[in-house]
């Protein structure tokens, strides 16, 4: 019996609340955790990562098979969801804490990231530059329980948030209509 080998993707974007769902509900992808990495605080809290100094990013941990859904795809996926030009935090969350960056688990993710970014430079979509910053992975903490499956559990209050942050506003303005799903 072959048994699937599945690969581990990390992205930030700002608030990991609305991080989730656009990565979710994908074929191949096994799970998608809120957490919180890149920082020197061991097994943080959200109230440490609310005050901004323990270097920690709000991100998502992505389990999924590469068989299926590709590194490439979900970088496809992750660029539309974020603002790449903001080294202050993203839309309405301001801190390091909502940065955005791409942390790496591989050479081969390094690459593609790499690639990926100078290809959304070259193709004129922003006039800023581009800041989201490629990073080794480091340890990811799993965020508290109520943070997980947030637009699941509170489908309102996640649409308000992506309404009322910017997010799709600015999701609409330069990727189209299908991102703000």
């Amino acid at each position: 019996m072959e048994t699937t080998r599945l690969e581990l993707a990390t992205f930030a974007g700002g608030c990991f609340w609305c991080m989730v769902k656009p990565f979710d509900e994908m074929p191949g992808i096994e799970k998608v955790v809120s957490g919180y990495t890149g920082g020197i605080k061991e097994n943080p809290t959200y109230e440490d990562i609310k005050k901004g100094d323990s270097g920690h990013y709000e991100a998502v941990q992505i389990t999924y098979n590469p068989e299926l859904f590709s590194y490439e795809k979900l970088l496809e996926l992750y660029w539309p969801q974020i603002d790449p030009t903001d080294d202050g935090g993203q839309f309405f969350d301001r801190g390091s804490q909502y940065r955005t960056a791409i942390f790496y688990h591989n050479e081969f993710q390094k690459e593609l990231a790499e690639k990926s970014k100078l290809s959304l430079k070259a193709s004129g979509r922003f006039r800023e530059p581009i800041v989201t910053q490629i990073l080794p992975a480091v340890e990811f903490y799993e965020a508290e329980g109520y943070h997980q499956d947030f637009y699941k559990k509170n489908p309102e209050k996640y649409k308000q948030e992506r309404v009322e942050s910017g997010r799709d506003s600015h999701i609409k303005e330069h990727w189209g209509e299908q991102y703000t799903k």
